[in-house]
């Protein structure tokens, strides 16, 4: 029996965060470095406590929005001038998970400059002052050299941070900064890799227990972070959700286990996060090194939901999805002994939606095409074939339904992505609020 899982939001928010800031070397650590100095200038400040849990929370995840390697570098020079689209889309995505809504417009704010009082409001809204704090915490944090001493640039980074007093920063947000930098512990514990810890500490928040809806709709949550980097990938995890959720029926599974399989296909590419979008989207042959990079999301997808407690089960049906039953998949190379059938399942899907869809480097495949895929796959004992025998028997039932949901996405996708305009929130769908 599955259990219900239990997280916290800071738990949640870290997770995401680590798995975004693994894009590059350039940005480990950067979102909760951010969250961290954000928290310490709220409380110099004198905000209450609701105030720094939103601040730990939006610095986290502020740069959510961000979906291709070179926005998130873009953002990371200081004094950019750049329009930044990704606040928006990281406020939409927000927006769609009900628990982390609170927070979406200090993220979609947190690019404003203070620029003498002009920027207490944006397009004639209020601009949260937390969202001025993790803007401030945000240029800190990409001052700060990690190949240096970090007390040495104290006294640097102070005065560029002070040149902007009015003009970039917030007066009072400053002020909490300057108090903070006095004590040295604050830059010590701002390089620390063991900050969230830190954080944990000072901010507690409350355990969920998430329920079957609940689950679903973080899972969605995760996989629309994970698929809108690309136009072709951005109804991929949807489509292995769907039918990885109707291959477990007609396998026998319950009605809460094929639930839990839809949410472990939502989740099963988490990994993705730290594959650059210039690769996924790149039309020719991947070299060795790109290859090597790709191969690396499922191994990714796994530590970082390891991280979730009570999340085994879906973790080991998600990211077991190119460990093949020869034992010549990746990146564990489990043998089919030691692969469930969930996980089988979850193999079979991935690989059916991947070639039907359409990829930079070709068109999606025709369904005979599909069928000789798998079942040369299933032949040479690398997937499993009874498997591949359900998806054959029921073929028009579970195309369907991935095509339902896919074409779902990609509305979606087109809304929050392709928008003209900043999004409206009657542009959400009806099952996101």
């Amino acid at each position: 029996m599955i259990k219900e899982p239990r997280l916290t939001l800071f738990d949640l928010a870290i997770c995401l965060s680590d798995a975004a800031d693994l894009v590059s070397p350039a940005l480990v650590n950067h979102h909760k470095q951010v969250a961290y100095i954000a928290s310490v200038i709220g409380a110099e400040m004198g905000l209450d406590d609701e105030q720094r849990k939103d601040l730990v929370l939006a610095g986290a995840l502020h740069d959510m929005g961000a979906l291709s390697l070179n926005e998130r570098l873009e953002s990371m020079i200081f004094d950019t001038r750049e329009i930044n689209d990704h606040a928006e889309v990281g406020y939409t995505l927000l927006r769609m998970f009900r628990p982390l809504r609170r927070i979406a417009d200090i993220v979609r704010r947190h690019h404003c400059c203070w620029n003498q009082g002009e920027g207490d409001t944006s397009n004639g809204k209020p601009v949260p002052v937390e969202s001025h704090i993790i803007h401030l915490a945000d240029r800190i944090a990409i001052l700060i050299d990690t190949d240096k001493e970090i007390l040495g640039q104290a006294d640097e980074i102070k005065r560029t941070i002070s040149d902007k007093r009015g003009s970039m920063f917030h007066p009072e947000a400053l002020d909490g900064f300057m108090a903070a930098a006095e004590k040295e512990y604050f830059w010590l514990d701002s390089v620390s890799t063991t900050a969230y810890r830190i954080l944990r500490r000072k901010v507690r928040m409350k355990t969920l227990t998430l329920n079957i809806s609940q689950l679903h709709d973080l899972a969605r949550f995760f996989s629309r972070i994970i698929d809108f980097r690309s136009k072709f990938t951005a109804t991929h995890s949807a489509g292995v959700a769907a039918t990885a959720a109707a291959l477990a029926r007609f396998a026998g599974f319950s009605k809460r286990e094929c639930e839990y399989m839809r949410i472990a296909g939502f989740l099963h590419d988490l990994g993705k996060l730290a594959v650059p979008k210039e690769i996924l989207e790149k039309p020719g042959k991947l070299d060795k090194s790109e290859f090597d990079r790709v191969r690396s999301h499922t191994y990714y997808t796994y530590r970082i939901l390891d991280t979730l407690e009570d999340f085994d089960t879906i973790n080991t049906w998600g990211a077991f999805h190119h460990e093949r039953l020869n034992a010549k998949g990746y990146p564990f190379h489990h043998r089919g002994d030691v692969l469930s059938l969930g996980s089988r399942i979850m193999a079979v899907s991935d690989i059916f939606t991947a070639v039907s869809e359409d990829r930079p480097y070709r068109p999606g495949m025709p369904a005979d095409q599909v069928s000789s895929v798998l079942k040369t796959m299933a032949s040479s004992d690398s997937i499993d074939p009874f498997v591949v025998s359900l998806l054959e028997e029921h073929r028009a039932e579970i195309n369907e339904a991935r095509r339902k949901v896919q074409i779902e996405s990609q509305k979606m996708y087109r809304d929050v992505i392709e928008m003209p305009t900043p999004i409206s929130e009657k542009t959400l769908s009806h099952d996101s609020i």
